[in-house]
Order: C-alpha cells, then sequence, then structure tokens
C-alpha cells in the first residue's frame, strides 16, 4: 500500500484497537494516553514510508544512522510523500500544497485572483512534526536550508531558492567552470561559500580561538541531497560537460547519489520543475 492508503490503513485499525480497551498499559503499567500512542503509529507509518521510498537503513536510521542517506534527504522524502498522500494520487500536489503569504513576499507569484502564491510545496507545521519527529529528524537543524517555517506553514523550498546558498554569487556556471577546469574537483564539492567565509573571518586570537573553532565546525558541510540539488541546478544551467564530471564523481563516491535521485524523481508531482530537472539529470548519467 502507498500514500494516503498506507496512512489510513494503519491508523484506523489501530485506532480501532485502542478503543477496545478502558486502558492500555505499557510493559511497566504505566497507562498509555491516546496521543502517545498515536505518536508510536506515526513512527510506525513513517518509517513505513521510508522503507518504500529509500530503503531498510532510512526505515531503521535515527539520528544519522550508520548506512542511512542524512537527514535532510529522509525529511524531504517524507515531506514529498505526505503531500502526495494528502493530494490524493500526487497530480496535483504542488497546488494543493500552495500557501498563501503577505503580498509582498519576493518569493511570491500571483494568481488568477491577484493573491500571491508561495512557490514550492507546504504542509502544515503539526503534520510536518508529526512524522518528522519519531525518526529522530530535527526540524530546526533545516530551517533556512531546505525548510522555512512561517505562520504554521512549513515550505520546501524549490530547488532554484537553493542556488546562491549551494553557490553563492557566482552560480551554478562558476561551479561548472571549476569542474571543468579541474575535473577531480567534483569529488569534493565545494558548495556553501558564504558559510565558509563568514567562518573563515571569525577573529582570531588566543580569545577567539573557540569561538573561531565553533563556527568553523558550523560549515554546512555537503550532504546528498545537496549534491542532488547542485545536479539538477547545472542540468538547468546547461552545462553539460560539469554535470558529466559530477555524475562521473558520483558514481564512484557509491550509490547514494542515484538512489535518492530515483527515488525523489518518484515523488515529485508529474509536471513539476524538480521533476523535469530530475529526469533529464538522470538521463545523463554515465551508462
Amino acid at each position: 500500500m502507498r500514500g494516503a492508503d498506507l496512512v489510513f490503513a494503519c491508523i484506523g485499525p489501530a485506532l480501532e484497537i485502542f478503543s477496545r480497551y478502558s486502558r492500555v498499559e505499557d510493559a511497566d503499567d504505566r497507562e498509555i494516553p491516546l496521543a502517545e500512542y498515536l505518536e508510536k503509529v506515526w513512527e510506525v507509518v513513517g518509517r513505513a514510508a521510508l522503507h518504500q521510498i529509500l530503503g531498510t537503513a532510512e526505515a531503521q536510521a535515527r539520528n544519522s544512522g550508520a548506512g542511512a542517506l542524512e537527514e535532510d534527504a529522509r525529511l524531504t522524502a517524507l515531506f514529498l510523500w505526505t503531500l502526495r498522500s494528502t493530494a490524493g494520487n500526487g497530480a496535483d500536489a504542488e497546488t494543493a500544497g500552495d500557501a498563501e503569504e503577505e503580498p509582498d513576499d519576493e518569493d511570491a507569484e500571483e494568481d488568477g485572483d491577484g493573491r500571491k502564491a508561495v512557490k514550492g510545496y507546504t504542509l502544515i507545521f503539526d503534520l510536518v512534526h508529526r512524522f518528522a519527529l519519531p525518526p529522530g529528524i530535527h526540524l530546526d537543524a533545516w530551517a533556512g536550508r531546505i525548510i522555512e517555517t512561517k505562520k504554521g506553514i512549513v515550505r520546501l523550498l524549490p530547488v532554484s531558492e537553493r542556488a546562491r546558498q549551494l553557490f553563492g554569487d557566482e552560480g551554478a556556471g562558476g561551479l561548472a567552470d571549476r569542474i571543468e577546469r579541474a575535473p577531480t574537483s567534483a569529488r569534493q564539492l565545494d558548495l556553501f561559500p558564504a558559510a565558509r567565509e563568514a567562518a573563515e573571518q571569525q577573529p582570531r586570537g588566543r580569545r577567539r580561538r573557540f569561538a573561531t573553532a565553533a563556527a568553523q565546525s558550523s560549515v554546512a558541510q555537503a550532504t546528498t541531497l545537496d549534491r542532488v540539488h547542485a545536479a539538477m541546478l547545472l542540468q538547468a544551467s546547461g552545462r553539460t560537460n560539469g554535470l558529466r564530471a559530477l555524475l562521473a564523481a558520483e558514481q564512484e563516491r557509491g550509490p547514494d547519489f542515484l538512489r535518492l535521485g530515483n527515488a525523489l524523481t518518484a515523488l515529485y508531482p508529474q509536471g513539476s520543475e524538480e521533476k523535469r530537472l530530475l529526469d533529464a539529470m538522470l538521463l545523463a548519467v554515465p551508462r
């Protein structure tokens, strides 16, 4: 079972079982309230979804377990999977997930009624928190990086909005230039230039050494999802030589890049820009 069928197939019978008894207890005779019971049910649903989407390692992972994709990949996969569940078959998931925002939002586009609709995919915060918490996904850690929370709504940032964050002012073209000049640089992607520069500009000296070390350790490290997004943006820029060098380097790195790319292309709605870029990028993978 997938999508909404899986959600209701789990939660419905679970509630039926709970309602049979006047009191539900754990092994220590402690009464379990309905809210806590539902947390366990959502954990089962979430892990079943991760198993379907990404595999056994991600379904069993908690706090970046060994062999599993990073938290941001699991968060994105669960977000898109839940969006498909709430929107039916996912064909109109982008429309179903849109949220109205303030008129001065720079990332908004005007719809037919003159209102501003935010780009990307949105879900209410309580729902995102419900499926993210049991598998140990920390929403705060990814705020401003892959998600944005505003007025009780969580927005999954479109890949296009991550270009400046990943590449800085030089954009995807600058990364492609570096890779084409030195193809081996694709093995260690130099992303998040603003975060790196901020760490390097920290004051030096004995009194500041601990603050500087902390700042340097907080510089964003590129995850598998970051590298997939970087490849999608290279695809969008039309820099095929740089893209091919990056894809070849990812094949040497291991299977996670393609595993995540194939999983996401199955989750993004048909006709969406992300799916178009992913499909085109995956076609460029060396055979």
